[in-house]
């Protein structure tokens, strides 16, 4: 790893870059192709973005890597509502990946949403991966995705001690992770074009995702 990096505040001049390297970062992944860098392009617009947590990572003045938060909810069963924070998407350029870049970023944004005074965060990524930084799966403290059920991918981390006490319920995302397919399509069209190909983390992916169940 490079010591010479910076970590800093998104600015709008960054914006192009960023969804680039988004692109790359996600193009293939968990299906052909990717979205993830249209959901990058209206998640500044959104009421529920978090601009002071908003990080890109520079090497050389190249953008290389970049994180976004966004406002969201645990809703328990009697309706009561806890006030969280999610993450995603984590980009890495791909000749950066496995490098420990992306572990860098995230543990730079936790820190500063704790000095912040965020409580908690919960993310939708792969446990094997987020483990590694102190995430536990959601299921363990009875939180579960917005159709009831228990995700191997739903990931919880604690920003300050105890904030998991008495926090249960379904974690609900703000509704820009809903995306219009047609306009993701429509974003894709300005880009250079890209082959999709199939790959075997997309299986990996799928694999991921059936390993879900419901809650009793």
């Amino acid at each position: 790893m490079k010591k010479n990096y910076l970590i800093r505040l998104e600015e709008v001049e960054d914006y192009s870059q960023v969804e680039n390297l988004t692109r790359e970062a996600f193009w293939d992944v968990h299906v052909p192709g990717c979205d993830e860098h249209y959901l990058v392009h209206i998640l500044r617009d959104s009421p529920a973005f978090i601009a002071e947590l908003d990080f890109v990572l520079v090497i050389d003045n190249e953008i290389i890597g970049n994180i976004m938060y966004t406002d969201a909810e645990i809703i328990n069963d009697s309706g009561k509502v806890y006030k969280i924070i999610t993450f995603g998407p984590v980009s890495i350029l791909p000749k950066y990946q496995g490098l420990g870049y992306g572990s860098l970023l995230i543990k730079h944004s936790l820190k500063k949403a704790s000095e912040l005074g965020y409580k908690l965060v919960v993310i939708y990524g792969h446990p094997a991966y987020y483990s590694r930084l102190g995430f536990v799966r959601g299921e363990k403290y009875d939180i579960y995705s917005s159709d009831g059920y228990y995700n191997p991918a739903l990931q919880v981390f604690e920003l300050s001690p105890n904030a998991l006490a008495g926090v249960s319920g379904s974690f609900k995302e703000d509704r820009v992770y809903c995306l219009d397919q047609e306009k993701a399509t429509e974003f894709e069209a300005k880009f250079p074009p890209k082959e999709m190909r199939k790959r075997p983390s997309q299986q990996e992916f799928q694999e991921l995702i059936s390993q879900r169940k419901k809650r009793a």
